[in-house]
């Protein structure tokens, strides 16, 4: 026991030595001087405890009491604030009642046994209270919820959205609030796709078959009853980084059909004859992909063979036009919009590599023949088809790499376009540039020209890209009809409600001043911001010292000392030469997995993430040097050398010194937003650390901390919202009614990918299906598409 009393009072002396330190130099910096007391107060109390003087352990006793209304002043009664700042405190109180003998007898007395008992004990109930949920929105009495009527005849699942109005919705209730508990696992399929990149797929289902892609391109065709594959198609894809593949289009080629209105020119009378309804039905239904080497493909949907009369033997280069094109440069991440005979298709550019990267132009294909209908070049409006001979289409625009939504009654296509690259460093971007990025823009689907922009972020600087399928929304006007809406969120938290006729804002838009300072000499920056004022926002709270945070009062000093380092002058923030902290960062925010809908209780659900980013521009001459410190990426998700700037960048996510995020929990929310309200109805945090620890260390420990969140969530009619972009690895389902967990399904590794469900047409079956690669950021990925079913 002396031995272990005196390793005891060595760590104590080193806790104290340690906050002593930093807590003097916090202090320096202006913050709070509690840790320099604590460590000192532990140092003395070391040496007292080393020379058998009971007054040492007092000294421990009155440290930990002290800190409670410290932390209560700091942070309230926020439990995860709590969490670092009393547990540290009361186990060495515990620990220096319990284990140092004192006195010349080296006695313990019972009341000192008993004093380091009370404080264990209330380290106990703070570490059990650590696996309660802490900071949930309970709905309110104000939103009334009605279970909606499902049906649960098949229909298909046939875009990366449901529907072409990206609501995620399901008509069915077979799978329901009463009978979710029982869900087992119906069918799995592996697809052996184990290579490098991301599993984001949503698949697809038309009639019996369900179509899923993996990160590298390869599709499978799986009996909607059995996992069985049917087909599978391999177009040997490959790109330098960043592979995935969130969805795929379908198409079916009933009869032969006119060109858009104002396109008729465009199409030869070659392939207006080519463009009648395939004979024999080859080639009827079609499975439409884009790969991440950028082409564009069509599938016959029954047999995986390639469409001959697509394209060039059914495949379309889209790196044509485009001008040189640098291996991983452009390409496609997420899936294609099928509108009326069009494929619509963005890309994907690299982020912040150099000026004058390829196009961000948007195209329109026919979907019976591959040929180009329309191209919409932001920065050459005068290109409505191909560009002049021997030039391509405008380098450098901001670019949509997510998919657009669609309307065919009023002929629109919402293209959520990012911001043009570099994207830290605006002097020298083009008019144009400045007039489109960050916004929501409305096409029309017969022609590509714009009906409509709403801007979200003015001379976006800072990554703020939309990320996300917009969803079409049919609002109740009171007064038995509807107003046409569309829903955009964002990086930022924001969430803008539109109409989708006419870009004008269906909820309140201010334009608020927002912080001048802290920019590079030459940089421009916008005066105001657009803030979506009368939408909830989410997960954005402006960041201060006291909501650093750490799993430990340790770590939790050092990302205290970070911030006093960091520039942080609130929302938009501008890069500079020095270090600056960005929140929400420029993962998020509201990230690529967009919204689920309810649509009978106007109630939308979402994901967000909450870990902030930092960046830094660092001048020319310097970057070479500066850039080896880090480990060599080339996404734009890192150091990046902002070719054609004066400076090279670095970003990254924010986090302490031992892999946890530096502010306070949850990292990441799965929100209910009602929209009679305009309020949130219910919030509880996404996931728990049961995958996760210190420096990489999984503990298993399942507190449901709310991690950052990846994907999106699926809504039915059963009263459900399933889940599965946490960071542990379970898919869960929850009442859209109240956010409570009713059901959760482990999984073989984690998911990045958005769940769907379907009714398959022989059986009648219900299915919720999901794809399970990896979370985000683990190194345990796999090759699963896994389909739950009741018994």
């Amino acid at each position: 026991m002396r031995i272990i009393s005196r390793l005891f009072l060595l760590l104590l002396a080193v806790m104290g030595l340690g906050l002593a330190i930093g807590g003097g130099w916090l202090l320096s910096l202006g913050g709070s001087p509690y840790y320099l007391i604590a460590g000192l107060a532990w140092l003395l109390a070391a040496w007292l405890l080393w020379r058998r003087r009971r007054s040492g352990a007092l000294v421990t006793a009155a440290v930990a009491v002290l800190t409670v209304p410290w932390a209560l002043w700091e942070s309230g009664a926020d439990f995860w604030a709590l969490f670092p700042r009393l547990m540290a405190p009361l186990a060495v109180a515990a620990l220096a009642l319990w284990l140092v003998p004192v006195g010349p007898s080296l006695a313990r007395p019972r009341r000192w046994r008993w004093g380091g008992t009370v404080f264990a004990l209330l380290f106990a109930i703070g570490f059990g209270m650590a696996f309660m949920p802490h900071g949930e929105i309970k709905v309110g009495t104000e939103q009334a919820y009605k279970l909606p009527s499902g049906n649960n005849e098949p229909v298909n699942w046939s875009a990366y959205g449901r529907t072409n109005a990206g609501l995620r919705d399901a008509p069915f209730n077979q799978i329901n609030r009463d009978n979710v508990s029982q869900l087992k696992l119906a069918w799995s399929y592996r697809t052996g796709d184990v290579k490098p990149g991301v599993d984001q797929n949503t698949p697809l289902q038309i009639g019996d078959t369900v179509y899923s892609c993996t990160r590298n391109d390869k599709i499978i065709a799986l009996d909607a009853d059995t996992g069985q594959p049917r087909w599978t198609f391999d177009p040997e894809a490959k790109s330098p980084f960043w592979q995935r593949c969130r969805g795929l289009g379908y198409y079916r080629a009933d009869a032969p059909a006119a060109a858009p209105a104002g396109a008729a020119s465009s199409v030869s009378t070659a392939s207006a004859q080519a463009a009648a309804a395939p004979e024999g039905g080859v080639c009827r239904d079609r499975i439409v992909q884009t790969t991440i080497d950028a082409r564009l493909i069509e599938l016959d949907a029954r047999t995986g063979k390639l469409c001959e009369d697509f394209g060039n033997q059914g495949i379309v280069a889209l790196s044509e036009n485009m001008g040189p094109v640098k291996p991983g440069f452009y390409f496609q991440t997420s899936a294609p919009l099928v509108a009326r005979d069009l494929i619509v298709i963005g890309g994907w550019v690299v982020d912040n590599q150099m000026r004058g990267e390829p196009s961000g132009v948007i195209r329109a294909f026919s979907a019976r023949t591959g040929e180009l209908v329309w191209a919409w070049d932001l920065g050459n409006p005068a290109i409505t088809r191909l560009p002049p001979e021997g030039e391509s289409y405008t380098r450098g625009t901001p670019n949509m790499w997510t998919t657009a939504a669609y309307d065919d009654k009023l002929g629109l296509i919402y293209a959520p376009l990012g911001n043009a690259t570099p994207d830290y460093y605006g002097p020298g971007r083009p008019e144009h540039s400045e007039e489109y990025a960050s916004s929501l823009v409305a096409l029309d689907v017969a022609t590509g020209r714009p009906r409509w922009k709403f801007q979200t972020v003015h001379h976006d600087i800072w990554d703020y890209d939309l990320p996300s399928q917009p969803a079409l929304i049919d609002l109740p006007d009171g007064q038995g009809g509807s107003t046409p809406a569309v829903l955009q969120t964002t990086k930022r938290g924001q969430l803008f409600l539109l109409n989708r006729a006419t870009g004008k804002p269906l909820a309140d838009v201010a334009e608020q001043p927002v912080t001048q300072n802290g920019a590079v000499p030459e940089q421009k920056l916008s005066p105001t911001q657009p803030y979506s004022v009368g939408m909830p926002t989410i997960g954005v709270e402006r960041l201060t010292e006291h909501r650093m945070w750490g799993a430990t009062m340790f770590d939790q000093l050092m990302c205290r000392i970070e911030f006093r380092q960091m520039r942080y002058d609130g929302d938009f923030t501008p890069p500079g030469l020095v270090r600056a902290i960005e929140h929400p960062g420029n993962v998020g925010g509201l990230n690529w997995g967009s919204v689920s809908v309810d649509t009978a209780n106007q109630r939308v659900f979402l994901n967000d993430i909450r870990v902030p980013s930092v960046f830094q521009l660092v001048p020319r001459d310097e970057y070479p040097e500066f850039a080896k410190k880090y480990p060599t990426v080339s996404d734009g998700h890192g150091p990046s050398a902002q070719l054609g700037t004066p400076y090279g960048m670095y970003t990254n996510i924010w986090f302490s010194k031992i892999g946890v995020p530096c502010v306070q929990p949850p990292f990441g929310t799965l929100t209910a937003i009602d929209l009679k309200t305009r309020k949130i109805a219910w919030q509880v945090p996404a996931g728990t650390a049961e995958q996760l620890g210190p420096l990489g260390v999984k503990m298993g420990l399942p507190m449901p901390i709310g991690m950052p969140s990846y994907a999106g969530t699926l809504a039915t009619q059963g009263g459900l919202v399933f889940f599965a972009g946490t960071q542990d690895f379970y898919l869960r389902a929850y009442d859209a009614e109240t956010g409570k967990e009713v059901w959760k399904a482990p999984l073989p590794v984690g998911s990045s990918a958005t769940p769907m469900t379907y009714v398959s047409p022989k059986t009648g079956k219900q299915y919720v299906v999901i794809s399970a690669g990896g979370a985000a950021y683990s190194k345990q990925i796999g090759d699963y598409v896994l389909a739950f079913a009741l018994p």
